[in-house]
């Protein structure tokens, strides 16, 4: 009968734990506003496709080729991230280019000329880790990573960010 018990007290242990699981809230800085970009990898962006390590900036709403609705709060950077899918393909990251430590829509991140997979604050220098899709801070004043948005691939051409 202990073993019984022992048994339950686990199960209901690991039930109350999976409850409690992850999710994508998570508290920002920067104030969640509408985003939405169609970029077209294979007309428009073809070198930035399945080549890791790579940036795309936009820091506007106004763009003729792509489709862009939001434009996120201080613009959104892409990024081509290091690891790759199930099938083979690189894995697409979104981010809003302000500042967490800043919280300003002026005060911007962008990608550092000696840096892998790195960006840096324009005003506070904190420098982040875009590499594998955290955004988080490796040195700098700030503690918060950066505003993540979802990227998301639709068919072969297109990539999709939304808030």
């Amino acid at each position: 009968m202990k073993c019984n018990s022992v048994k339950q007290y686990i199960l209901c242990f690991l039930l109350a734990f999976s409850f409690s699981g992850c999710d994508d809230n998570y508290y920002s800085s920067i104030p969640d506003v509408p985003v939405y970009l169609k970029l077209n990898l294979t007309a428009t962006h073809p070198t930035f496709k399945n080549t890791p390590n790579q940036f795309l900036l936009f820091e506007k709403d106004e763009y003729y080729t792509d489709y862009i609705i939001g434009s996120g709060y201080g613009g959104v950077l892409v990024y081509s991230g290091l690891s790759l899918d199930d099938s083979g393909n690189t894995v697409y990251y979104a981010f809003d280019m302000s500042c967490p430590y800043e919280a300003d829509k002026d005060i911007k991140v962008y990608p550092k000329e000696d840096g892998f997979g790195e960006v840096v604050c324009e005003k506070c220098g904190s420098i982040y880790n875009l590499g594998y899709g955290f955004g988080n801070p490796t040195s700098g004043p700030s503690t918060e990573s950066l505003k993540r948005y979802k990227a998301k691939t639709s068919g072969y051409d297109y990539l999709i960010i939304t808030r």
